[in-house]
């Protein structure tokens, strides 16, 4: 039989990824956005994504598992953005530092070894599921955006330009550009606040 964590360490491990449900997304806090989502869910609607996005030639529970996990190092290291000064090899070192911290905690089992590789995976973004869960991340956050333009009336431009041309995958093309069709509507009828300008 397999190994499994000792009860005080998968509490400690539960404990640590509370945060992940009262953390706030730093992109939304940096532009004002009232009351914004924090990173728990921002992955559960990946995760969902995931789920529904129907391409039979992927590993579909392993897209969800990915999105699932994707971000939990974050518990650990927090939001960090391209904009915090922060480069990409010491990110990496960060979170890798986290996931090989919840490994301790959980101890030697499979379960903990799949996060691990999961996010491996993902951080390489090699393969086709990583691929698609990296494109879910860039389209997650324009659904989000978007609601956040429609419910408060303000412009978060800059994220719907920093994923255009961008996504790889073609049903989550098509589901962006319909997005870009939906915000063009809506802004036809609105005047943007731009929230930037007042950071």
């Amino acid at each position: 039989m397999p190994p499994s964590p000792s009860a005080a360490g998968l509490l400690y491990f539960l404990n640590t990824i509370q945060s992940l449900k009262i953390t706030k997304r730093t992109g939304w806090v940096n532009h004002n956005v009232p009351n914004p989502e924090s990173i728990a869910d921002h992955m559960h609607r990946m995760s969902v994504m995931a789920l529904v996005v129907g391409d039979t030639g992927l590993n579909r529970d392993k897209c969800v598992k990915m999105a699932l996990v994707h971000d939990i190092g974050e518990a650990i290291v927090g939001d960090i953005t391209p904009h915090d000064g922060v480069s990409d090899t010491d990110k990496h070192a960060c979170e890798l530092a986290a996931y090989q911290h919840f490994r301790t905690l959980l101890g030697d089992t499979p379960e903990a070894k799949e996060m691990h590789d999961l996010w491996l995976e993902y951080d390489a973004g090699e393969t086709a599921e990583a691929k698609l869960v990296k494109d879910l991340d860039k389209l997650e956050m324009i659904v989000q955006a978007l609601e956040y333009e429609r419910a408060y009336c303000i412009s978060l431009e800059q994220f719907l330009t920093s994923t255009r041309a961008k996504f790889r995958h073609p049903t989550v093309r098509e589901w962006a550009e319909e997005l870009d069709r939906e915000r063009t509507r809506f802004w036809a009828e609105s005047k943007p606040q731009d929230v930037s300008s007042s950071s």
